[in-house]
């Protein structure tokens, strides 16, 4: 665009961004390396090379971004033993949808030699017989805390949605939970009670608990992880309302900071006519809380 009169550089929007270069950026470097070219040269070749892009990816709107190119190994595109090419992947955990895909395990050497690094910064000594293997646990762990950014609610529903005439309140309270905090990346859990009202579709009852592993298993603050749960029952069977309750216990309250371990969140998102009929909220809550 021009604002002075000048043509100003073109920046791509920051969707784009993600997905060009740390895909584009590592093969880039890596390519060179085996040239022998250095690290800074590598990233300045980089550049040069998108200021020479054609026109049409510079000017790559954000909306086309999202919904045109894909990006293996992000929530969009989710790598399944189903997929062509992934038949015979053996990097599964025990949930049946969990698959890592293989751009995710091309992290792990990255991954391994940051937590050796860490260990070392620790006063540690990473060569020694306990801490040999363990940059690479590590790394295998958190990809498993993660998995849920390889999930999508598309492949977690599996059609898994039925034409029932029905419109009473489905409850499913107490689910586990396990998560990340994205503020000290240390666990939090808890429980999540699920509420909604049908309208001519009920959904299967363990994808409740589903919906919960797919966004519980990333970084997370409990507030969004809430209103997430919310949202995606809403878009899987769209109901009169729906209401999320989670109360939820964080070690970074239990083992730093204030220190205050008895100490637990509630949050809780209400939709639809759990946001507007105080009745049905109230009929939700006493469900939730009844032991």
């Amino acid at each position: 665009m021009s604002m002075n009169g000048k043509d100003e550089p073109v920046v791509p929007p920051s969707s784009l961004i993600r997905r060009v270069s740390s895909r584009s950026i590592r093969n880039s470097i890596s390519e060179e390396k085996e040239n022998g070219v250095d690290n800074v040269n590598s990233v300045k070749s980089f550049v040069s090379k998108y200021k020479t892009a054609p026109e049409a990816l510079k000017n790559f709107h954000l909306a086309d971004a999202e919904s045109e190119l894909e990006v293996p190994g992000t929530p969009m595109t989710p790598r399944t033993s189903t997929t062509p090419g992934h038949e015979n992947c053996t990097f599964h955990h025990d949930l049946e949808l969990d698959h890592r895909p293989p751009t995710r395990e091309a992290l792990l050497p990255d991954m391994a030699s940051s937590y050796r690094l860490l260990l070392t910064g620790l006063g540690e000594d990473p060569e020694r017989q306990g801490l040999l293997k363990t940059p690479e646990r590590a790394a295998k762990a958190m990809l498993f805390f993660t998995k849920g950014y390889d999930q999508s609610l598309e492949e977690v529903l599996n059609n898994a949605i039925f034409d029932e005439d029905t419109d009473e309140m489905v409850v499913v309270k107490d689910i586990e939970m396990f998560s990340m905090c994205e503020h000290h990346l240390v666990p939090f859990y808890g429980k999540v009670s699920i509420g909604y009202l049908p309208q001519g579709k009920i959904l299967g009852l363990s994808k409740l608990a589903r919906i919960v592993e797919i966004f519980s298993r990333r970084l997370q603050v409990q507030e969004r992880l809430t209103k997430q749960i919310a949202v995606a029952v809403t878009q899987a069977v769209r109901p009169a309302g729906v209401a999320v309750v989670i109360e939820g216990v964080h070690m970074c309250m239990v083992m730093r900071g204030v220190q205050k371990i008895n100490s637990k969140t509630v949050t809780s998102t209400m939709l639809g006519v759990f946001r507007d009929d105080p009745k049905t909220r109230e009929e939700f809550l006493n469900l939730v809380h009844t032991k």
